[in-house]
């Protein structure tokens, strides 16, 4: 039998600078008139967040300095900026995990981020920033999105099913801040009033504590291959979130509920760590599986307090569950991105 592999420990870490309230004024600076101006506050005030916390500083980086008025930066001067700030927010989270005798026995480093390139990597800087034996196999998981924590979780868990002796350290760090166009489109600023910076620092291993990953599967929406986009341009990362995601998605857990949830029923659950990619996006998981309100109440406080922070967000989520999940509950975690696609976990309260 492979052994079980449990996700011991998370921790999360956020930049210093909430840039929620500050953005949205900004944002009203590029829309042109008063008409989409007042769409885009409507919508603010209905997106049930309160708080997005940015390695970019209000004061000098929104109207000026790194977004200056028609002078927006750069690929280049994003990346770097990136390569600036990444690095300190990942230790800030790895150190988190506890003292240092937390990474006594780090056999492997699996690094994911969809907000910035660099090399030698973020992976080797946490090597040396944290003491990590230089023998540590690494591994990157690039350019997924907002599902990419639940693959990593996947593939830790390959890992340590494959080697019991394995203890794997899964970062997430998603810098989203960063990717801001110069644009009056109200669909693209819209779409980034979501976005957060964030990092997560797990520890998946045989050891039996935290929560036990007992499966894990993806499904591929039809024909949905538009609704969301990434992609390298001139001026930073380039997002296209389609209004007809929340739907999609609705869609896709109606006609294959049982294949996300690993063939379980959704009142098996008693906890649910959904990737919180908007208000609307929420509603439609609640709907599709005919949840109460209170299911989501985990992903809705750090939607509140965070934003949408692509692949970390759902390990933000399930350290919220973990905290309050009682021995032998079971649970199931998901999300979303480009395919359309829902990648999906469950996993039990170790006793």
């Amino acid at each position: 039998m492979p052994a079980t592999a449990y996700l011991n420990r998370i921790a999360t870490a956020a930049p210093p600078h909430d840039v929620h309230e500050p953005f949205v004024g900004f944002a009203r600076t590029l829309l042109g008139d008063n008409r989409r101006r007042g769409t885009f506050e409507r919508m603010a005030e209905r997106a049930q967040i309160e708080h997005r916390w940015s390695c970019l500083s209000p004061e000098t980086d929104l109207g000026r300095g790194f977004y200056a008025a028609g002078r927006f930066p750069s690929t280049a001067d994003r990346m770097r900026r990136f390569e600036t700030e990444s690095p300190a927010l990942a230790q800030r989270a790895v150190e988190g995990l506890g003292p240092p005798s937390a990474l006594r026995g780090v056999t492997h480093l699996i690094t994911v981020t969809c907000t910035g390139l660099m090399a030698p990597g973020l992976d080797l800087e946490i090597v040396r920033r944290c003491g990590l034996p230089t023998s540590v196999e690494r591994a990157n998981i690039g350019f997924m999105g907002c599902q990419a924590g639940i693959n990593a979780l996947r593939l830790a868990r390959h890992i340590v099913r494959s080697e019991p002796d394995a203890k794997v350290l899964v970062l997430n760090v998603e810098l989203c801040t960063l990717h801001l166009q110069d644009t009056d489109a109200l669909d693209r600023i819209l779409s980034f009033l979501l976005f957060g910076d964030g990092c997560t620092a797990a520890l998946v291993s045989a050891e039996p504590d935290g929560l036990a990953l007992e499966g894990f599967s993806s499904l591929v929406a039809q024909d949905t291959e538009g609704l969301i986009t990434w992609h390298v341009r001139d001026s930073g990362f380039d997002m296209f979130l389609s209004g007809r995601v929340p739907g999609a998605i609705r869609a896709a857990i109606q006609d294959g509920a049982r294949a996300i949830t690993g063939g379980a029923a959704a009142d098996e659950f008693s906890h649910w760590a959904v990737h919180p990619g908007g208000r609307t996006i929420l509603d439609a998981v609640q709907s599709g599986f005919g949840l109460a309100p209170a299911a989501l109440e985990a992903s809705r406080d750090i939607l509140r307090r965070f934003g949408n922070m692509s692949s970390g967000t759902v390990l933000f989520v399930l350290k919220s569950v973990m905290e309050a999940a009682a021995a032998g509950e079971r649970g199931c975690a998901m999300a979303f991105g480009p395919g359309l696609s829902v990648e999906s976990l469950t996993f039990r309260r170790a006793a």
